[in-house]
């Protein structure tokens, strides 16, 4: 198994991945079709997207997201239905903790909704708190807002 880092040749898996979990437990919304369109985009402005491989199959995705000033997003993870419940997730989120380190990040923050009960409680081993619960402005999927500070 290897992750890699800002690979054109898995951006589909990785909007596919996303869109499989999006549509299990909520809608596809407008956001998620303009980043459909590009999701190079992420990396053109300063983020990263992570792939995990095994050989040829994509286990799992994740972006964090450039918001300047050293505040990134931890966004768009997600593990394929087969690799759930194995520790990879736990793998993506220190990956993105390493790199924001190495790149003397302040701050990163996610969205997120309280019915994903393994994602809270992933996020929340990893030391994210809650800042805010109730609707998103951006996501109508999200009703929690999580952050951590890097160092």
């Amino acid at each position: 198994m290897k992750i890699v880092e800002n690979k054109k040749i898995y951006l589909k898996d990785f909007i596919l991945l996303n869109e499989a979990w999006i549509e299990k437990y909520f809608e596809i919304e407008e956001i998620d079709k303009t980043l459909a369109k590009n999701p190079y985009f992420i990396i053109e402005n300063g983020g990263y997207i992570f792939s995990m491989i095994e050989r040829e199959d994509i286990i799992g995705v994740c972006a964090l997201i450039n918001h300047n000033d050293g505040i990134y997003e931890l966004a768009r993870m997600a593990v394929s239905e087969k690799y759930q419940g194995k520790g990879y997730g736990s793998l993506l989120i220190e990956t993105c903790m390493n790199k924001l380190k190495n790149i003397n990040a302040k701050k990163v923050y996610l969205v997120s909704n309280t019915k994903l009960k393994r994602a809270i409680f992933l996020y929340k081993k990893y030391g994210f708190h809650t800042t805010h619960i109730g609707q998103h402005p951006m996501y109508k999927r999200a009703n929690i807002e999580m952050e951590r500070y890097i160092h």
